[in-house]
């Protein structure tokens, strides 16, 4: 009877690499939790495209906004951890836990990090209408009449919910949080001039800013942006140590068999590295970064640490 017991184990097991080997055999789902057209949608897809003609198999993008990002990530934390259900986040994910004081998963335990995609500088853009010809001028119009000013985000939690509070704090000014469930309506609001300011991301923006629908004031970055050169970051332009870096990240339920998740890294790297998806990111502003499994994680706790010291300073809550 244990000769027998050790040989079924032994196959249950060879089973199981094999179908781990074999992977994928099917579609896989990409769940991005904001808008269609926002940063981490419009990254998601251009990443899909390349991994799936490399895996020979559909990846289907799958929007589920709302909460910041907490929807969308709670339903692949509770999902089949066999690498078909995949989400592509943003940096907000780091800042959900600081904020949301329920989540129903926890982002350590409960989910794991493939890699970063791409890392996107957020761009401050006003209405023309405003007047405002630089960093400056906002904030002084913004010191002017404390309390007075609106902000939009792509959601409470966001990584421009983060952005924006980081800056507020540095540049010492006083505004309202207006969030919305992604960036495309924060940037419809912007421009129709019903919110003041708001720090979207470049791929998304930087259209509307070349058609001369919104203006830029300054980049989020640590160093300018290729894709607009002439705009200066906000520390540059003043505000001492305010820039951030909103990444889009592949992530996946954490108990996903490590050969899966090998294998999605190498797809997703072989992907962001061609010179095609490439050429595509540094049209949207954005740059590849790649990272191993680990070094992800490792990053993200400390995303988190650094969140949650700003979340406790700005006093941040869910709304």
């Amino acid at each position: 009877m244990k000769r027998i017991l050790t040989l079924l184990a032994a196959t249950l097991i060879a089973g199981g690499a094999a179908a781990q080997a074999a992977w994928p055999t099917k579609p896989i789902r990409m769940i991005v939790p904001f808008t269609a057209g926002s940063v981490t949608d419009i990254i998601a897809r251009v990443v899909s495209e390349s991994m799936s003609k490399s895996l020979g198999q559909p990846i289907v993008i799958d929007n589920k906004p709302g909460a910041g990002g907490t929807i969308g990530a709670a339903q692949v934390a509770k999902s089949e951890p066999d690498g078909y259900t995949v989400l592509i986040h943003s940096s907000g994910h780091a800042l959900n836990p600081a904020i949301y004081p329920n989540l129903p998963y926890d982002t350590v335990r409960d989910l794991t990090g493939v890699t970063p995609l791409a890392s996107v500088p957020n761009v401050l853009v006003v209405s023309p209408t405003r007047g405002w010809k630089n960093l400056a001028d906002l904030i002084a119009a913004a010191k002017a009449k404390p309390g007075t000013m609106n902000y939009a985000s792509a959601g409470t939690g966001s990584a421009t919910h983060m952005n924006a509070e980081k800056f507020k704090l540095r540049a010492g000014i006083d505004a309202q949080h207006v969030p919305f469930k992604g960036t495309p309506e924060a940037l419809t609001d912007v421009i129709g001039g019903r919110d003041d300011w708001f720090f979207a991301p470049m791929a998304s923006a930087l259209p509307l800013v070349k058609d001369g629908k919104l203006q830029a004031l300054a980049v989020s970055s640590a160093q300018r942006s290729p894709a607009l050169p002439d705009v200066p970051t906000t520390n540059e332009a003043g505000v001492a140590n305010s820039d951030y870096t909103l990444w889009v990240g592949m992530i996946v339920p954490a108990a996903t068999p490590p050969a899966v998740i090998k294998r999605l890294h190498d797809e997703a790297v072989k992907a962001v590295s061609s010179p095609e998806v490439k050429a595509r990111l540094a049209a949207l502003g954005a740059d590849p970064m790649p990272m191993q499994p680990a070094a992800f994680n490792a990053y993200i706790k400390s995303e988190m640490e650094a969140a949650a010291l700003i979340a406790k300073s700005a006093n941040l809550k869910a709304q």
